[in-house]
């Protein structure tokens, strides 16, 4: 943990507001991820007070959870436009625009460096956990002077919960810390918590500090995306044979090899002909459609129950298992907000039919704005990768164009917050760093 993030958390939350926001309420960020810092530069350029809450004890805690990780999309996609022209002011160089950066580095390259801005690091309060919101005494049934109210925040920080004020909330806390289970019916169940020693939700640091976790086991890998690929293909550098297991829920495993040479990316490309390759040389044994039901742990290690074409199977003897099933937002903390909510994709209702992963991918998502963001909680917003449910098309640089929007709206710039524009690749900006072998998804 650097200087930095200790003395901006030494601030006790009363003093903290009473010091910087006596005469005005702030807008609230939660989560100091790039879109959080992003809705952070952007309130820093247009002058407003504002907030940054992050439960973590460094910004970007959630990406440090994956930092091995090299993303698809290069680091022009990355960096915020309006984050940039700020570091840039003191002499800040970027990072080279083709690059394909790991997730630990787009934290130390650029938001570390972002975070420190004096305009920032004096607004943001690390391992401070939201853990409610609601209107100023109102509850979620009341109409009367709903709108004029205030939000209040209850934060927790080390151990006891504070209160606090703003006039606007953007909700930009992601969706990595909420893994879907390894249970077909996407439920989970009591066994498969109980198994959580022997489970690795994400994608390990196979090559690194989790190489000892799986040399010389048995290893299931439930996922059919560009994820679990990944995770397969580490596994089978290690240096002792690793027994794996590719279970997907996929109909044939043609299905998950995408475009290979004729792929649109060529890397992309090279990542589906690697799979291809390792299945086809025997390496990695494939079970498809294999949807599991239930997990239970026996003398020969764990058993996945479920079933196949043929009906009731069963997978035994396995070590370890490693889900890339993707995940979901939390909004447990937000039960006394009123929000829109699609009920299949878990996006914010309006932007659903734009980023439903059943008709689109990250390159064909459109850019969108505060209009499609907006809730029907006035000055409420969700953005970032948890405005996406449980669609994985979301690009970085999409988020940074939301939050342009919101911002320009909240100071009453409308007609910039309808200007809604953003350039990318037809094909979107994935790709993959072939010498570390690892990617996420779109970023």
């Amino acid at each position: 943990m650097n200087t930095c993030n200790l003395q901006v958390n030494n601030f006790k939350l009363e003093d903290f507001i009473m010091e910087k926001y006596a005469n005005e309420l702030p807008i609230a960020i939660i989560g100091a991820g790039p879109v959080g810092l992003a809705a952070a530069a952007h309130l820093v350029n247009c002058g407003q007070k504002f907030i940054l809450l992050e439960s973590g004890v460094r910004v970007g805690s959630n990406i440090l959870e994956w930092g091995h990780v090299r993303l698809f999309s290069p680091w022009q996609y990355n960096i915020d436009k309006v984050a940039k022209k700020l570091l840039e002011q003191t002499g800040w160089i970027a990072p080279a625009a083709e690059t394909l950066p790991t997730g630990k580095e787009v934290v130390e390259l650029y938001l570390e460096p972002l975070a420190k801005l004096p305009q920032i690091k004096e607004h943001l309060l690390l391992e401070s956990k939201v853990v409610s919101i609601s209107k100023k005494g109102l509850d979620k049934m009341k109409n009367a002077g709903r709108d004029d109210a205030a939000f209040v925040l209850y934060i927790e920080q080390q151990g006891l919960t504070k209160r606090m004020e703003a006039k606007a909330v953007i909700d930009a806390t992601g969706t990595w810390s909420h893994p879907n289970p390894i249970n077909a019916d996407n439920i989970w169940t009591s066994e498969e918590r109980n198994l959580q020693k022997h489970i690795f939700y994400g994608i390990p640091d196979i090559g690194g500090s989790q190489r000892e976790r799986y040399t010389g086991k048995r290893v299931a890998v439930v996922g059919g995306g560009h994820s679990a690929i990944n995770t397969i293909i580490e596994l089978s550098q290690l240096e002792n044979e690793v027994e794996v297991y590719w279970v997907m829920r996929k109909n044939k495993v043609e299905d998950a090899y995408g475009g290979e040479e004729k792929d649109a990316l060529e890397a992309r490309g090279e990542l589906g002909r690697k799979i291809h390759q390792l299945v086809d040389d025997g390496k990695v044994k494939v079970l498809t459609p294999f949807k599991i039901h239930q997990l239970s742990y026996t003398n020969e290690g764990i058993e996945l129950i479920g079933e196949n074409r043929e009906g009731e199977f069963k997978l035994s003897g396995i070590d370890e298992i490693i889900t890339n099933t993707g995940s979901r937002p939390d909004f447990s903390f937000l039960r006394e907000i009123r929000l829109s909510i699609d009920p299949a994709t878990e996006s914010v209702e309006a932007l659903s039919p734009l980023i439903d992963p059943n008709l689109h991918s990250c390159g064909t998502v459109r850019p969108h704005g505060e209009e499609i963001l907006r809730q029907p909680e006035k000055n409420f917003y969700i953005v970032g990768m948890k405005s996406y449910g449980r669609a994985p098309t979301f690009l970085m640089a999409t988020g940074y164009e939301q939050v342009r929007s919101i911002v320009a709206f909240l100071v009453g710039d409308i007609e910039s917050s309808k200007k809604v524009e953003l350039q990318l690749p037809e094909t979107g900006v994935c790709s993959i760093n072939l010498i570390s072998k690892t990617s996420s998804c779109c970023g």
